[in-house]
């Protein structure tokens, strides 16, 4: 029995790579943008939607094929009529060109879609990296957290053999540390899942793995490697910038789209109302059995018919509603901007806001309460303190780390909200107007 399981776990360790566990690539914000864009499946398929955009204008353009035609006279008529065999076209008037500028037009409004599609990827792989990197910071604080609480049941341990203290001060010691223990496994479960969401965004063809690379706000605030400005860098009001925003919003461009569309259809319906043209034109014959002279006679016929004339029914109901639709495509043109400019303010003011608490944080409450911390400890292991009022401060230190934390998050999350109203990953807030226009 030994010797199977000898074998068994001789073979498990040196399993083929092929069955390894799948490498994890670590990558940095920006390659994890470039990552998605270039394999993302979802953003894969949505580029379908152009080639399909595209055959649509030529079936658009389309000829009508020809029908063939026979006409063969039974019983009497068939001895003194011709047979006859041809073909006929539907020749449209004014239809063609203007399904096509139709289609056209629907292909660029597709064109905008998925340019809207890439864009709104990117911003969703920011937001999941700095979920990710936040989630490893809160697990980074509560290991850190762990490592203190360690330390103070150690020193409360040393002082009890001492009789210095009670052992009560113990017992509180060892219930701290487990409940930061169950924290820690907590924030260990959140790191897994915020990683996977991160997966899940990239959503890689090839099945492949990706990971943040291993900085946490608690140790570098790297806002330039994160593509988000300094928080200590001035910066202007909504009214310096709300042109240069209000400029590239997608929801405007497609907007504009579909009054476009709408009004090439309005187009394509009135061209209804015009009659197409029907030519025919074939090959008749008469057998000479049939003939008064017994002779085969044969020759060729052309005609015309004017078809669809709109005499009972002149497509109005269409055309009323094609036109109602281009007024409600321009309503939603306006109502889109003004949205616009309110969402634009409302995430700028959030921006700002996320500023300055991430510049009180790091000016005012973490020096503080790092320094109030390391005073409290001291105090306690040389016996000037009771452990419950280390043990209440450590908690608010905790909190405070973890507000930090929160705070550096809420900055990275409020830029990469800005941005998806301002629909530019490159928006420059310290460029002049012209050079954004």
């Amino acid at each position: 029995m030994k010797k199977i399981l000898l074998i068994i776990l001789t073979y498990i360790l040196f399993l083929p790579s092929s069955f390894a566990i799948e490498e994890t690539n670590k990558v940095n914000l920006q390659q994890a943008i470039n990552i998605a864009v270039e394999n993302n499946i979802d953003l894969q398929s949505a580029k379908l939607n152009i080639d399909i955009a595209k055959n649509q204008i030529k079936t658009a353009n389309r000829l009508n094929n020809p029908d063939i035609n026979t006409f063969y006279n039974l019983g009497a008529a068939g001895w003194s009529e011709p047979q006859q065999i041809g073909a006929s076209e539907l020749i449209e008037i004014g239809k063609r060109s203007a399904r096509k500028n139709l289609a056209k037009a629907n292909l660029e409004l597709i064109n905008e879609s998925v340019r809207y599609t890439k864009f709104k990827l990117k911003m969703d792989v920011r937001e999941a990296y700095v979920k990710l990197v936040a989630a490893k910071s809160v697990l980074y604080t509560l290991k850190q957290q762990q490592d203190l609480q360690e330390n103070l049941l150690h020193i409360a341990q040393k002082r009890y053999k001492a009789n210095l203290v009670p052992e009560i001060d113990v017992i509180q010691a060892q219930i701290a540390l487990n409940q930061m223990i169950t924290q820690v496994n907590s924030a260990e479960v959140n790191v897994k899942t915020e990683f996977n969401n991160f997966n899940k965004v990239i959503n890689d063809k090839e099945g492949k793995v990706y990971d943040t690379v291993d900085k946490i706000f608690a140790e570098e605030n790297n806002f330039e490697e994160l593509l988000t400005p300094e928080p200590q860098m001035d910066v202007p009001t909504f009214e310096e910038i709300d042109e240069r925003a209000l400029a590239n919003r997608f929801d405007i461009k497609l907007a504009a789209n579909q009054i476009e569309v709408a009004r090439k259809n309005l187009i394509v319906v009135a061209r209804k109302r015009i009659p197409d043209i029907e030519l025919v034109g074939g090959w008749m014959y008469q057998r000479a059995n049939h003939t008064d002279d017994n002779r085969f006679n044969s020759g060729a016929y052309v005609g015309a018919n004017i078809v669809n004339i709109p005499l009972f029914y002149n497509y109005s109901p269409e055309i009323k509603n094609a036109k109602l639709e281009l007024d409600q495509a321009i309503m939603n043109y306006n109502s889109t901007k003004n949205k616009a400019l309110i969402d634009l303010h409302s995430a700028y003011s959030k921006f700002l806001t996320a500023r300055t608490n991430l510049n009180d944080y790091e000016k005012k409450i973490v020096i503080d309460s790092e320094e109030l911390i390391n005073v409290s400890a001291k105090s306690y292991e040389q016996g000037k303190s009771d452990i419950t009022s280390l043990i209440v401060m450590k908690k608010s230190y905790q909190s405070i780390i973890l507000g930090y934390t929160q705070a550096i998050e809420n900055y990275y999350n409020s830029w990469t909200d800005f941005l998806r109203e301002v629909n530019s990953q490159e928006f420059d807030l310290y460029a002049d107007d012209e050079d954004n226009l």
